[in-house]
């Protein structure tokens, strides 16, 4: 009955809230009240019928009993009371009404409440409506932030812009706005709201007619204004935790932490009630992917209880978003259709689920069908295969879809949403995102403002035609060679067969990202030449590891073709034997268990760079390797772990005691240093003065070569 889920006594019975676009109306914003007692002038018994929800509220004295009532006007049939609480909230209390204000009937008596919104059915008349508290449930008095009283005389104005309902039955579902139908040909909104009036032009040339948020806030009024103006309706999201994707938020107990789902409540509550009759809302969309990815958070039996919570939760917020906003549909999204038994046990207050689904796209309607459900559905995310669903390539990275490939994945998607008629509602695919780094080529129709083909492939989907469109090149075949063994700091070559259905000319860019080798996702253009025949010849990073290599190219009309493989950096071949290899090898101190430690000295002896020896987190450290007998050698390698050496010395030894130093440096970077050392010893030590990070020191290899 709360938005906790608690239960209450068996006299209390739960209101099923009004589906979207029902003739129920608010009777008691506004109305005279008055109340047994206030804590003070700040506090009177008019704030909790003013329809502020979180900024102004009424608050008794500090004793049993207190009363608040409102007078209708008249006497109105009574159908339904939400009480939203303050944390000093009843435990126990009677709804009453009355036709005079003195002789009072009980509606419903509630025991044990848990505060948070109540939420009513009632049965009944009456022109007074009050709230009669008998027990507290702590030390301070009754305060409520707003008492809403629901009847079934007079009607509610429909939200500017018409009200929007799912109507029809089992099967054969539709979308109407106004009264007409209305399908979602839609795309997830990626720009800055600042540039709202910039893009959203463009969207409706491309025959999008909504776009999707994650986020409902007060920043959102911009975006909902610029999206109104161009005929474009808003799913308004409600973020929960934890969510899916990057920045998702971290692990709640949906169980017991009261506190965040009250306060997630209150600020939801705020909004709709600020923007229900804006015309740029289509409906509310609470949570993104949180049934899946509370299986980041728990597991086995404790899973299911808190995915049954979660669930619940979502059920109490659609209830409480139908008592303020009858005029708009409520769904919630998730990533995993195993979440749609969840809902279907627990959020019956719903009208409709959403679905972000990629590479699966088509499985969608297979397990609506077979789940048995009883409410349509829009698809909220959609597009070609992402990260997590493709095979991987020969450096054991994730292998990208060519352009034309991505292009053909919102095609399919599209015909997969459109193919199940009566039941998808439509979609918003992913993603009309402006970002030009490693997510933004993967997913983004126009990346630093270039058309992909795969905008002009979701223009077609949507406009029926791109006809007369100046379109992108097209990119194919694209090689990298060595693809698994290029040496860092020097060259390797990339190859790509380029067109222009134009016959445009074509300018070229060559990108490199960092984002499996560094976690930098950025796309930074790299040292490159072209060598005619559309062939490049480009310089390799200094970091070792897996990158991204990208090929760009315009066709000078806004348009960009962009395609890319990996390429694996290596350290660079350094002529003669590793006299180093698998020789005795000591050091200072090693860390025994961090990360994927336990990090010995050997290991940096051991010819391998998935492997490293890490010291402790101090200076000065040392490693030293033994030779085994005095050897001539002409070079040193050592490839940096990210926790460097900013100072260090190379000392030899033909004793292990007695030490002579042939090279210092004090300006370390890290990555591979490649040392010309032309000495004869047994023992070659490094002598590690300043670390180059809050870290210890920690090498991948350090290679003798003689």
């Amino acid at each position: 009955m709360t938005v906790l889920g608690a239960l209450l006594a068996s006299s209390l019975t739960l209101a099923a809230s009004p589906p979207a676009g029902a003739a129920e109306s608010l009777l008691s914003q506004g109305k005279p009240a008055t109340a047994s007692s206030q804590e003070g002038d700040a506090y009177p018994a008019s704030a909790a019928f003013d329809g502020d929800l979180t900024g102004t509220r009424w608050a008794s004295q500090w004793s049993d009993p207190q009363w608040i009532q409102v007078d209708l006007g008249g006497v109105r049939d009574l159908s339904r009371v939400v009480l939203t609480w303050e944390a000093a909230h009843a435990q126990a209390y009677e709804i009453q009404a009355s036709d005079n204000g003195t002789d009072w009937r009980t509606l419903k008596t509630v025991t044990g409440s848990d505060g948070g919104t109540d939420d009513l059915a009632v049965s009944g008349s009456g022109r007074y409506v009050r709230m009669l508290g008998t027990a507290r449930a702590g030390g301070y008095g009754y305060s409520l932030w707003e008492f809403q009283v629901y009847g079934g005389d007079g009607t509610t104005p429909p939200a500017a812009g018409g009200a929007v309902a799912v109507t029809g039955s089992q099967g054969d579902w539709q979308l109407t706005v106004g009264g007409e139908p209305y399908q979602v040909k839609g795309l997830t909104w990626g720009p800055s709201v600042a540039d709202a009036g910039r893009y959203l032009p463009d969207l409706r040339s491309m025959g999008v007619n909504t776009i999707r948020t994650w986020g409902t806030d007060g920043s959102s009024k911009p975006l909902l204004d610029e999206a109104a103006a161009n005929g474009i309706k808003v799913v308004s999201g409600f973020w929960l935790q934890p969510g899916g994707g990057p920045g998702s938020g971290g692990c709640v107990n949906y169980l017991t932490d009261t506190a965040y789902k009250n306060d997630s409540l209150t600020e939801f509550a705020k909004w709709v009630d600020t923007y229900k009759s804006h015309p740029g809302v289509l409906m509310w969309n609470v949570g993104n992917e949180s049934v899946l990815g509370l299986q980041n958070c728990y597991s086995g039996d404790e899973l299911e209880r808190q995915r049954d919570a979660y669930t619940g939760f979502v059920n109490d917020v659609a209830k409480k978003i139908h008592t303020i906003d009858p005029d708009h549909p409520v769904t919630s999204t998730d990533a995993w259709t195993g979440a749609w038994p969840y809902y279907k046990r627990n959020a019956p207050d719903l009208d409709l689920y959403s679905m972000n689904s990629y590479g699966d796209i088509c499985n969608v309607r297979t397990a609506w069908e077979e789940g048995g459900y009883t409410k349509p559905y829009i698809i909220t995310e959609g597009g070609p295969a992402g990260e997590w669903e493709v095979p991987d390539d020969a450096n054991g990275v994730p292998d990208e879809p060519t352009d034309v490939r991505k292009a053909e994945g919102y095609t399919k998607a599209w015909q997969c949403v459109t193919g199940h008629r009566g039941v998808a509602l439509g979609a918003t695919l992913f993603h009309y995102g402006v970002e030009h780094d490693f997510g933004g080529v993967w997913f983004n129709l126009l990346p630093d403002g270039l058309k992909r083909l795969s905008y002009y492939a979701v223009k077609k989907a949507y406009a029926g035609s791109t006809s007369g469109d100046n379109t992108p090149p097209v990119i194919s075949g694209m090689t990298v060679t060595p693809a698994s063994s290029a040496p860092a700091g020097g060259e390797f070559t990339v190859r790509a067969d380029v067109r222009d259905p134009d016959g445009d000319p074509v300018t070229y860019k060559v990108f490199l990202s960092g984002n499996y080798a560094t976690g930098d996702n950025r796309l930074v253009e790299a040292r490159w030449r072209s060598t005619g025949d559309g062939t490049f010849v480009v310089t390799a990073p200094e970091k070792l590891g897996v990158w991204k290599v990208y090929i760009q190219a315009e066709d000078g009309h806004g348009n960009a073709g962009i395609e890319t493989r990996s390429v694996k950096v290596v350290a660079p071949p350094v002529d003669g034997t590793n006299v180093a290899l698998h020789k005795t090898t000591t050091a200072s101190s090693f860390q025994e268990s961090y990360g994927d430690c336990p990090c010995t000295p050997d290991l940096a002896t051991d010819g391998r760079t998935d492997t490293r020896w890490a010291s402790d987190w101090s200076d000065p450290q040392w490693i030293q390797v033994d030779l085994g007998a005095p050897t001539a050698f002409r070079t040193l390698q050592l490839v940096w772990d990210p926790a460097y050496a900013k100072a260090y010395e190379v000392r030899l030894s033909d004793n292990g005691t007695d030490w002579r130093t042939v090279h210092t440096t004090t300006s370390g970077d890290g990555d591979i240093d490649t040392l010309g050392i032309a000495e004869t010893a047994r023992y070659v030590r490094l002598q590690l003065t300043a670390r180059g990070t809050e870290w210890g020191y920690s090498l991948h290899e350090f290679g003798i070569y003689g």
